[in-house]
């Protein structure tokens, strides 16, 4: 085994095709760093909003293959994956909407999310059921965590009796913070009793900075007060419970409401509020919360120069409180991205996903977060927010997966809980488009992910101190393939996403 302070040379040799006859051959040099370590892995993960509500009812041949490519570890005969091997699952605890059919005042009847709370004041567990057969399907494919995230109360307990706010207001009066910590308890154990799945986190609020008084999806706003209040009262809940799920907190709709005070008055700077001691909003003592602070990568993703100092500013402020993670924990593509990419249309095809592996690949080096999960495993709109597409029928059509699914996998099905990133830097850069690389170690694997964004292939080359053995590709033609290393060179072909394993 190689000391760990030494570093690993991984010369690329780029051969850039020119007008000219011939060709010429520049080094690109990139080192790993095994005696520089950053975070801890935990999960990456996906949710089930919206589309599993019926596709988890679908026909059992169609819903399994959907299964398979969300979380399946297995391989077909020439080692390539069978599926992205996922290791957390968003379980959306919905609010009611459904039940209320078009009272909801959601005029999309898939945006809409059931209850398992009835009017009467009784639980229904049968509620749900096509989420519910998704959450038996990831356990029974080997998948280990579990986070259930509610995006509005009950409407049951709502000030306005809708799972949406009015006026940008909270839509849940403090006496009711109560009825909502022990609804989402019962949750917890109804749902262990029904799928045998006990979710390891627990997720009350989404997106609080947002006004979601429009009716597009079920939705409430919190000020960090109203956060601290609500989250006192879900731990004190599931400590009389004695319910061992972790309360996720945070879930901000932009990063920077973490760090800066942003544009939403008692809304930002969540890090520092609800985790230095002394705050009024101070939960970060609590024993049903997490030691962890999440966030999502909506509209800070481009240009990456901002994009990484944002992150890195991030980083400071997280590192700054003792033991504390930072998750990203939901992102697609949204808006135009500054001109690089807009998130309207479907793009099964690989420009979306090297987009979507650069955001990833930036979240992990810049951010050192040490979860990254996706929005909309499935979906069934003209949107680049999904991982797979459906056609949009309740009971049955067909599905499409993306290469956003497979360029995820690269990261999930490979980097694994626990290992932790190492430091990868390129010591000379002469592509056009600079090469991402990142790299990972747990116990003696090594993973290695480098994205490709220029047209050109890139041949690296290795020192021995690693034995690269396999090698995992995604681009416009394969998806995951997977390929054999037998020597010093691995061509990493053009506009490609690319994860290395090995040995030390």
């Amino acid at each position: 085994m190689m000391v760990l302070k030494n570093t690993l040379k991984v010369i690329a040799v780029l051969i850039l095709t020119t007008h000219f006859a011939g060709a010429q051959v520049k080094e690109v040099t990139v080192d790993i760093d095994f005696s520089k370590t950053y975070q801890t892995i935990s999960n990456f993960g996906a949710s089930d909003a919206w589309a599993c509500q019926f596709v988890g009812n679908w026909p059992d041949a169609k819903r399994n293959k959907i299964a398979d490519l969300l979380f399946s570890r297995d391989t077909y005969p020439d080692d390539s994956p069978q599926g992205i091997g996922l290791s957390l699952w968003r379980f959306n605890i919905g609010a009611g909407s459904t039940q209320q059919q078009n009272e909801s005042g959601i005029k999309d009847e898939w945006r809409r999310a059931e209850s398992f709370f009835n009017n009467d004041g009784n639980y229904n567990w049968q509620n749900q059921a096509g989420q519910v057969w998704f959450l038996k399907a990831a356990k029974k494919r080997g998948l280990k965590q579990f986070l259930g995230f509610s995006n509005s109360p009950p409407v049951q307990f709502t000030i306005n009796d809708k799972a949406y706010a009015n006026g940008g207001k909270v839509n849940i009066t403090p006496n009711k913070y109560g009825d909502f910590a022990t609804y989402l308890a019962k949750v917890v154990k109804g749902i262990e009793q029904v799928s045998k799945v006990k979710f390891d986190y627990i997720s009350p609020v989404n997106e609080p900075q947002w006004d979601w008084s429009d009716g597009g999806q079920e939705g409430c706003p919190y000020t960090n007060s109203e956060i601290a209040g609500l989250v006192r009262s879900i731990n004190k809940a599931f400590v009389n419970n004695h319910i061992t799920s972790k309360i996720l907190i945070g879930e901000a709709g932009s990063i920077n409401y973490l760090f800066t005070k942003g544009d939403k008055s008692g809304k930002g700077n969540q890090v520092k509020d609800f985790f230095t001691t002394g705050s009024a909003n101070y939960i970060g003592n609590l024993p049903g919360v997490s030691n962890t602070i999440a966030a999502h990568s909506y509209f800070t993703t481009s240009p990456m120069p901002s994009a990484i100092k944002a992150r890195k500013a991030l980083a400071d402020i997280v590192a700054s409180i003792k033991g504390l993670n930072l998750w990203q924990s939901e992102y697609c593509i949204l808006g135009d991205n500054t001109g690089e990419i807009d998130g309207n249309k479907r793009d099964l095809g690989i420009n979306a996903a090297l987009y979507l592996a650069s955001v990833i690949h930036t979240d992990l080096t810049a951010a050192n977060v040490s979860a990254w999960q996706w929005w909309t495993a499935i979906s069934a709109y003209d949107y680049k927010d999904g991982l797979i597409y459906i056609d949009k029928n309740k009971t049955d059509g067909n599905f499409y997966a993306s290469k956003m699914l497979w360029a995820m996998g690269n990261y999930s099905r490979f980097v694994l809980p626990g290992a932790i990133r190492v430091n990868a830097e390129i010591a000379t850069q002469t592509t056009e488009n600079p090469l991402l690389v990142s790299a990972f170690k747990k116990d003696e694997t090594v993973t290695v992910v480098i994205i490709n964004p220029n047209q050109n292939a890139i041949t690296t080359v290795f020192n021995t101190h690693v034995n690269f053995t396999s090698s995992y590709t995604t681009s416009q033609t394969f998806e995951l393939k997977a390929g054999k290393i037998t020597g010093p060179k691995v061509v990493i072909p053009g506009r490609s996403v690319v994860t290395l394993t090995g040995k030390i």
